[in-house]
């Protein structure tokens, strides 16, 4: 790892810090949301008669909340690491290589934790 200095000023980190905060709260009352939805849902169609065209469209619409949830918890991780580097002093530096993450990578991704190169060889592996 590299002992880079990110060079971000503190009021952007400061910014950042409670953006991330807010992000997190929204996202987490999204992902319960749909978890309750989705026992609502499997409460609903317990005690109905089954219609196969009914459950087939049930367990699509489940399979894509259930994406959206784990999309979201994988999210939540994500910005959980970039609050714990921010108190670390490393927010703004790749975990994996210690390189800077470009600001407006920051500003469009506040939870960005690695550069748009290691993302991409990431998403191909």
């Amino acid at each position: 790892m590299s002992s880079k200095k990110p060079g971000l000023d503190k009021e952007f980190v400061e910014r950042q810090r409670k953006r991330l905060m807010r992000l997190r709260l929204e996202i987490a009352d999204a992902t319960q949301a749909k978890v309750d939805e989705e026992a609502g849902i499997n409460a609903q169609s317990s005690g109905e008669a089954v219609e196969s065209e009914d459950d087939a469209q049930r367990l699509t619409m489940l399979e894509l909340d259930g994406n959206l949830v784990a999309r979201d918890i994988q999210r939540l991780a994500q910005i959980k690491r970039a609050l714990e580097k921010i108190d670390e002093g490393t927010y703004g530096l790749s975990d994996a290589s210690g390189e800077p993450i470009p600001v407006g990578r920051l500003e469009a991704i506040p939870e960005a934790i690695l550069t748009v190169a290691e993302q991409e060889s990431r998403k191909t592996r």
